[in-house]
């Protein structure tokens, strides 16, 4: 019998890396994960393996890849924190990537963002443009995937989106609100991260869905799908970021950032390129239209709570 070949997924008891899990157990592979949250409900059972980072131990991190093929990376971090900065979460993505080499990993397929640059004065673009340029000079085989925006059950900003079109008269977006977005299903990033993991070809791909949405036309069509048709107002981007503070403030989250403030602004959510999803969000919305937005999806009770599983 041929042995399975092992797989590698950062955060499979999460968000994305579970779906792209989930693909590669349908493909016969065997599965491991690397996770912070070992404690985490696993959806899998003894399906996969299940191993902390180990960030601070070089040795035990390289042994957690041994025999491994391919990693799948999603491991980051949305905003600064307490507990966790984009400075350690480029620091520790560095360990991990020199980690897979000492191992003998074969091939990484790592999840970046649209419009990564050095020069950006945000620290997350930059951090994941670092990040890139790392990974192309290692001398490994890659892939180097860029979503914009993320949706699927477990969404936070969809969701969230809804939620206050659900439960305010008026939604207000920042300034114009007519910067760009184009979100790729969460599955649809997982298939495509598993067709590039049996590649070899070095790639850089900007995974974005099929649809392209100004801000303020992605909040008309989901509260027209929804049932919460709501006038979208232009405001101060300060005055958006207040709000949210105290929404945040409210669920014990922080609800948006003045740096995704102004990246969405800037437009560097939106990549001039084709496609690379499948799933309409709207197609999707339609189909969910009952629960989107019907509770508040915090980000701090999902990187607090390493016991919790995700929404299901």
């Amino acid at each position: 019998m041929t042995k399975k070949q092992v797989h590698v997924v950062t955060g499979a008891l999460g968000y994305s890396g579970k779906y792209i899990a989930k693909r590669l157990l349908d493909e016969g592979y065997q599965v491991r994960t690397l996770t912070n949250s070992p404690e985490r409900l696993n959806p899998f059972g003894d399906k996969i393996e299940v191993y902390p980072f180990n960030f601070n131990d070089p040795d035990k991190l390289a042994e957690s890849l041994k025999d491994a093929s391919v990693l799948y990376n999603t491991y980051w971090v949305r905003f600064n924190y307490k507990d966790f900065k984009h400075l350690m979460a480029v620091d520790n993505t560095l360990k991990l990537f020199r980690a897979a080499k000492k191992a003998g990993v074969k091939r990484i397929v790592h999840v970046s963002i649209t419009n990564p640059s050095e020069n950006s004065d945000l620290e997350y673009f930059r951090g994941k443009a670092m990040l890139e340029r790392a990974l192309v000079e290692s001398g490994m085989s890659y892939t180097i995937l860029r979503p914009a925006v993320l949706f699927g059950k477990e969404d936070i900003l969809i969701n969230n989106i809804a939620w206050v079109l659900r439960r305010f008269p008026v939604f207000c977006v920042f300034g114009d609100g007519n910067y760009r977005l184009q979100p790729i299903y969460v599955d649809d990033l997982a298939r495509l991260a598993v067709e590039q993991g049996q590649q070899t070809e070095n790639k850089i791909i900007n995974a974005i869905g099929p649809e392209t949405f100004t801000y303020r036309s992605l909040v008309e069509k989901l509260g027209d799908i929804i049932g919460k048709p709501r006038p979208v107002i232009s405001t101060p981007p300060s005055i958006c970021y207040i709000a949210g503070l105290i929404i945040g403030k409210i669920f014990g989250d922080i609800m948006i950032t003045p740096e995704e403030i102004k990246g969405l602004m800037a437009d560097l959510l939106y990549a001039d390129d084709l496609p690379a999803g499948e799933t309409k969000l709207t197609d999707w919305a339609r189909k969910h239209s009952a629960v989107i937005g019907k509770q508040y999806t915090s980000e701090l009770s999902r990187r607090c709570s390493r016991v919790e599983s995700y929404a299901q």
